[in-house]
């Protein structure tokens, strides 16, 4: 296998490989583009996503800065939105639905580290020195919003329609249809009916 076959498998890879160097010098440039980039460059903001993104439908926005560490390997649906400051750290694969709301600050983290510390530390390998990770992937279901400064860790599927609470960190899977919230991030209860702006009389 490739190294980056490896990380895409979610195996031990060496990430000073001379293609995924290539490949993340590839993507800093087009994030600095973006963030550059002018409110009235829009086919300009389109066209850099397109080529950042391994895959996406019509309708789909960030607003400016973002961060991605390959960006090959995220897909992302249909109506998605995503606030300030996006940082998708997609060494493994990244899925996010359709008509999904990321609020600003939202990290989606897929890489993990050896947790003892020998095992950390940057070493000499037979193919050079570095230091050891793998990956996990990311599922973001249909209908979710993730808001202000939520944290998504490796690993983990957030269910359809869930709401995740600002600044929570996500570390197991998330059900559908509920609101989480926490450190770690812990179901709340179901979402209902009740929760409809409707009843929310101060609104109106």
């Amino acid at each position: 296998m490739t190294e980056r076959e490896k990380m895409i498998a979610g195996k031990l890879y060496n990430p000073t490989d001379k293609e995924l160097v290539a490949l993340r010098r590839k993507v800093r440039q087009a994030c600095v583009e973006y963030n550059i980039s002018d409110e009235d460059e829009e086919q300009k903001r389109y066209d850099l996503l397109h080529s950042i993104l391994k895959s996406h439908k019509k309708d789909f926005y960030f607003e400016p800065d973002i961060r991605f560490d390959y960006g090959c390997n995220t897909s992302i649906g249909e109506n998605f939105y995503a606030n300030y400051n996006s940082v998708i750290l997609d060494v493994a694969p990244v899925n996010i639905g359709d008509n999904v709301m990321f609020g600003p600050n939202v990290t989606i983290a897929t890489p993990v580290h050896p947790l003892l510390a020998d095992e950390r530390a940057i070493q000499q390998y037979p193919d050079g020195v570095y230091d050891l990770e793998y990956a996990k992937p990311i599922t973001i279901c249909d209908g979710v919003w993730l808001a202000s400064g939520v944290i998504v860790n490796g690993g983990v599927t957030i269910g359809k329609n869930s709401v995740i609470a600002s600044g929570s960190v996500v570390t197991r899977d998330i059900p559908e249809g509920v609101i989480a919230a926490g450190v770690p991030c812990r179901v709340i209860r179901p979402l209902n009916e009740n929760d409809s702006v409707k009843f929310k009389k101060e609104l109106f």
